[in-house]
C-alpha cells in the first residue's frame, strides 16, 4: 500500500476539539492510483494533503507511506522522504522569482546531498520540455502566465521521479483549456507508475480520476469501493 490513513485527526490552534479540521479519517492509497479529493474549502482537504506529505507533524492517529509510520520518523529522514519520494503542486506555484524557470526547476536537487545521477540539469530541460516549456527556460516567473507558472511548478515536483504527487487545487487559477492541459500532464504521469492525490473543486478533474473520495467537515463521506 502506498499510503495508510488510520485515525486521523488534526485540530488547528484555537478550534475546538468539537470542530477538528479533520476527524476520524481513515483511507487506502494504492501504488499508482489516481485519487481526487473533493468537498467544500474547508472540508480538509489541504490539510490532510499536507499531512500524508509530512508538512505538517501535529496530528493524532496514524499515517504510513509504503509501510513507514510518518511520526517514526526525525526532521532529517522526513525531509529525505519528502525529496526523494513525494512531489508537491500547490495552487499558488511558490516560484522564486529572483530564479530563472530551469534554476527553480532545478531547486528539488539542490537539497540532495548527492545528485545521484550527475544530471540535474539535463533532467531539469527533460520535465521542462514534457510540460512544453523547454523555450523558457531563462526566463523569470514573473514573465510568465498564471498556465505556465503551473506547468514550472509540475516540472519542478517531478524532477526526483517521485513515486506520489500531492496537489493541492492544481488547476484552481487557470481557465478551462490550460487546466485541461495540466490534467493531461498528471494522466501521462499516471499512466508512467506515479500515485497521484488531487484536492480539487474541479468536475473535469474528477472524473479523469479513477477514484473520488469526498471530505465534508473534516470526514470522509463518500469513498466508493
Amino acid at each position: 500500500m502506498m499510503i495508510r490513513v488510520e485515525s486521523l485527526t488534526k485540530v488547528y490552534p484555537g478550534a475546538t476539539s468539537e470542530a477538528p479540521a479533520l476527524r476520524d479519517v481513515s483511507l487506502d492509497v494504492g501504488a499508482g492510483e489516481f485519487v481526487a479529493v473533493m468537498g467544500h474549502s474547508g472540508s480538509g482537504k489541504t490539510t490532510m494533503l499536507n499531512i500524508i506529505g509530512g508538512l505538517d507533524r501535529d496530528y493524532g492517529g496514524h499515517v504510513t507511506l509504503e509501510g513507514v509510520d510518518l511520526a517514526s520518523m526525525g526532521d532529517r529522514e522526513l525531509s529525505t522522504l519528502r525529496n526523494r519520494t513525494i512531489g508537491f503542486v500547490f495552487q499558488a506555484f511558490h516560484l522564486l522569482p529572483n530564479l530563472t524557470v530551469l534554476e527553480n526547476v532545478m531547486l528539488p536537487a539542490c537539497f540532495r546531498t548527492v545528485d545521484q545521477d550527475g544530471a540535474a540539469d539535463d533532467r531539469a530541460r527533460k520535465a521542462l520540455e514534457r510540460v512544453g516549456l523547454q523555450h523558457k527556460i531563462e526566463v523569470r516567473p514573473t514573465h510568465l502566465s498564471a498556465g505556465e507558472r503551473q506547468r514550472v511548478a509540475i516540472a519542478r515536483a517531478v524532477l526526483n521521479r517521485p513515486d506520489l504527487l500531492l496537489c493541492d487545487e492544481p488547476t484552481g487559477n487557470l481557465d478551462s483549456a490550460t487546466g485541461d492541459r495540466v490534467l493531461d500532464i498528471f494522466l501521462e504521469l499516471n499512466r508512467e507508475g506515479t500515485t497521484l492525490m488531487v484536492a480539487t473543486h474541479s468536475e473535469r478533474v474528477a472524473k479523469a480520476a479513477g477514484r473520488q473520495v469526498t471530505l465534508s467537515r473534516g470526514r470522509v463521506m463518500e469513498d466508493p469501493p
